[in-house]
């Protein structure tokens, strides 16, 4: 690259008030990058301005697309993220820029950059956008400054992707296989449906799969509209979600009640969410939904509080009693796989994940989390790179500490919701896992997938780590086989992991080989990340 001066671009939230909080750290860190930049012997340009409205993030797609509307076509680009951002509100600009772009994040817990980036890294794979990209918590060390003078000097930036393999079904057993090829058989034959509640959650551009990559494996999706899930909701008799209250509470869950519905959780906002559930559920009946995803956020916040206590109720086998409209309960006793922030993606790998994990006889709870953030453990109690994964409030109790007894409900942040609604968190579990994601690159459909451990930290330590990042949130201690930090974050097409417990380590290991198998007979494209099954 000739050009010395680097246009800078920050993506942000559409919510304003998220937009608000979140600048300070925003702003330190383009502080801290422009330093970087000028000690490699270049500069950096702002390429818009800061708003009347308190901040610097470009805050919608219109704002996006004029602020790349006038700049110089091949002028090298770096989108710097240091909180949570909508990839829709650049991507326009970006895919049509001829210049270098290198994506950049912060490495905070508390300040969810590197989610943010992971999710406009999968949007510009998903869209077949050419980039560069680098994490940092100082931006002052070794591996970011010299990935950084590599980019400006060569427009370009590769980083080690040693421990990605493409998978071969001939590692796994004859079995496995076999399992595999029927529950493909039955997919292509009798069909599964995805119950989408509205497209596009929070600008995840990564998380839509077109429907004729879909369509071969057997899948394909119902949209559903949240208006009519409102309207459902409205429907239900609350003695239902008051019988369901009472449920959870004699299974030892824990509602952190309080009387200020403003800043609180109140009966009132979970007898509201309850409703919802019983809504979905009837929803995903009506239309023969195998798995469903609420979009979560946009459009049903302004109306009824969090859907998080529904989502995570949904993906627990053991869970209270949606009856349908005559009192009959809908599929009593087993999950309704939900993909939250209807990532079509996790959508996808949940059927997968929930169809393999039954035929082995497999732990079949699974969720999605966001790569949240991580660090070794200082305690020493646990080796090697210990992520935080995290979910904005619903994860399946039987992935928790205790189930339902060590399951809580706090009330959502307001900064998110208005409404209030209480989210299903706890501390993960330690067990053997299997992770996967599912995206789209190169015009198909992609599968990494691998396995790992959730590991049990030190109270104290468990504490720092949540109180660093949302504690109202659950949280997954997560340590990957055969691959660090810097390894998924170079790898990783998503803000997204979908993660499911094997019984024990030969469990995972088979379950992560029978679900391979199972997506590359469906004609994905299989990764195995991290350390090789033998």
């Amino acid at each position: 690259m000739t050009k010395k001066e680097i246009l800078l671009f920050a993506p942000g939230d559409l919510r304003e008030s998220a937009n608000q909080e979140c600048w300070p750290a925003q702003a330190e860190m383009e502080e801290k990058l422009s330093r970087a930049v000028s000690d490699a012997g270049c500069s950096i340009r702002r390429g818009h301005p800061a708003t009347d409205a308190g901040h610097g993030f470009l805050a919608s797609q219109r704002e996006g697309m004029d602020a790349f509307a006038d700049i110089d076509p091949e002028a090298p680009v770096i989108i710097a993220i240091a909180a949570w951002q909508y990839s829709h509100h650049v991507v326009p600009g970006l895919l049509l820029h001829k210049g270098p772009i290198l994506t950049v994040a912060n490495w905070q817990g508390k300040w969810p950059g590197l989610v943010g980036m992971l999710n406009l890294n999968g949007s510009l794979t998903a869209m077949g956008r050419d980039y560069s990209t680098l994490w940092s918590e100082t931006f002052d060390d070794d591996f970011f400054r010299e990935g950084l003078r590599t980019w400006l000097e060569t427009g370009h930036l590769e980083h080690d992707l040693s421990h990605v393999r493409a998978f071969h079904p001939s590692w796994a057993e004859s079995g496995l296989r076999e399992t595999a090829a029927r529950i493909a058989g039955d997919l292509k034959r009798n069909k599964a449906i995805l119950g989408v509640f509205d497209e596009g959650c929070m600008g995840m551009m990564n998380a839509m799969i077109p429907d004729h990559l879909l369509a071969p494996l057997g899948l394909f999706k119902e949209r559903l509209s949240q208006s009519a899930l409102y309207h459902e909701t409205q429907q239900v008799d609350p003695a239902h979600a008051e019988a369901a209250l009472e449920w959870l509470e004699d299974r030892g869950m824990t509602f952190h009640f309080g009387s200020d519905p403003e800043t609180e959780l109140t009966r009132e906002q979970v007898i509201e969410q309850l409703r919802l559930y019983v809504a979905a559920a009837r929803i995903a009946d009506d239309f023969g939904c195998e798995a469903i995803g609420i979009q979560y956020q946009q459009g049903l916040k302004d109306l009824l509080p969090a859907s998080d206590l529904a989502e995570g109720l949904f993906n627990n086998d053991e869970r209270p009693i949606a009856p349908d409209r005559n009192g009959v309960p809908i599929r009593e006793g087993r999950s309704i796989p939900h993909f939250n922030e209807v990532d079509e993606c996790a959508g996808v790998d949940a059927i997968l994940t929930d169809r393999v994990h039954r035929a082995l006889g497999e732990p079949a709870e699974t969720t999605l989390h966001d790569v949240r953030w991580g660090a070794e453990d200082p305690t020493g109690t646990v080796d090697g790179f210990v992520w935080v994964f995290e979910i904005s409030g619903a994860t399946p109790p039987a992935h928790h500490e205790g189930g339902f007894a060590g399951t809580e409900s706090h009330r959502q942040p307001p900064m998110y919701f208005r409404l209030g609604g209480g989210t299903v968190t706890g501390v993960a579990k330690s067990g053997h896992l299997v992770w996967s994601r599912v995206y789209v690159a190169d015009g198909g459909l992609h599968m990494d997938i691998g396995t790992g451990r959730a590991v049990s930290l030190p109270a104290a330590e468990s504490r720092r780590r949540r109180d660093s990042t949302t504690p109202q949130w659950p949280i997954m201690h997560a340590v990957l086989d055969g691959q660090g930090r810097d390894a998924l974050m170079a790898r990783h097409k998503a803000n997204h992991i979908q993660v499911a417990y094997g019984s024990d380590a030969d469990g995972a290991r088979n379950a992560a080989l029978a679900k391979a198998c199972l997506a590359a007979e469906l004609g994905m494209t299989v990764h195995w990340c991290g350390t090789q099954p033998l």
